[in-house]
């Protein structure tokens, strides 16, 4: 079993089940991520994901080398091949993603939790983008991701020293939005997905679409595509409910319509 998923109802928490490898993203684990988005799409209920990693030692310490090492040239393409796919996967799902970094997120593991929507590290937490030091680049969206979260020089001086930082950093730099104790982390990553989780399905889904494609376009086509992604929220069941329920002072009950 390569992740473990809980259901919490609204939320689940999927946990990298590799701990003996530090959760390092082998094929197995590849595989199962990918099915699990497949299924979480699928599940009109479920409004936002938690990932973290078994133990306390690593989230996702990169790709399992050992396993690398076995792999022909063209396996190891399909395999940076899957993970973009993955990665994207994440980004365009109509679900919130919580990344609670809970040890080591290096190389493909930092990549997965940039992926993420929202992300929250343990103060004990180590991220970094270490691959120059391999000979290669970050694969799967690090060179990218990185920029758009943490703006360009900061991301360059992570990426080009390769140099690992502490939860405690990466909360400084906005890698991440906070770093708690360890044994606060996936309280406080829960807390964080059931504050999300609460709101219009069809409301997170237009404004995650709205900043994330938004982000990319000049100002004014940004606007547009910000004013388009409201007007369909405008005809949805759920909006009417938030009114109703405002007038007569109680939580509105959503239900994704």
């Amino acid at each position: 079993m390569e992740w473990i998923v809980e259901d919490r109802g609204e939320v689940e928490v999927w946990t990298i089940a590799g701990e003996a490898r530090r959760n390092t993203f082998s094929l197995a684990m590849l595989a199962g991520l990918l099915v699990e988005l497949e299924r979480a799409a699928a599940r009109k209920a479920l409004r936002c994901v938690v990932i973290t990693g078994q133990g306390q030692k690593a989230f996702c310490a990169g790709a399992d080398l050992k396993e690398r090492a076995t792999m022909t040239v063209e396996q190891v393409h399909q395999f940076l091949r899957d993970l973009r796919a993955a990665l994207r996967g994440i980004e365009r799902s109509p679900k919130v993603f919580v990344a609670a970094v809970n040890g080591a997120a290096l190389g493909g593991g930092c990549e997965l939790a940039l992926a993420c929507d929202l992300r929250i590290a343990s103060s004990s937490a180590e991220l970094g983008l270490p691959e120059v030091g391999l000979g290669i680049i970050p694969g799967a969206g690090g060179t990218q991701r990185l920029p758009r979260a943490i703006g360009v020089a900061r991301a360059k001086d992570l990426i080009l020293t390769g140099r690992r930082i502490s939860g405690e950093e990466a909360a400084q730099l906005g890698l991440v939005s906070r770093a708690v104790a360890p044994e606060r982390l996936l309280p406080e990553a829960l807390a964080y997905a059931e504050q999300v989780a609460r709101n219009a399905p069809i409301s997170l889904r237009q404004a995650k679409r709205a900043v994330d494609e938004g982000f990319v376009l000049p100002m004014e086509a940004a606007l547009d595509l910000e004013n388009q992604m409201y007007q369909d929220c405008l005809g949805t069941r759920d909006r009417v409910e938030a009114l109703r329920a405002f007038a007569e002072k109680r939580k509105p009950v959503f239900t994704g319509e």
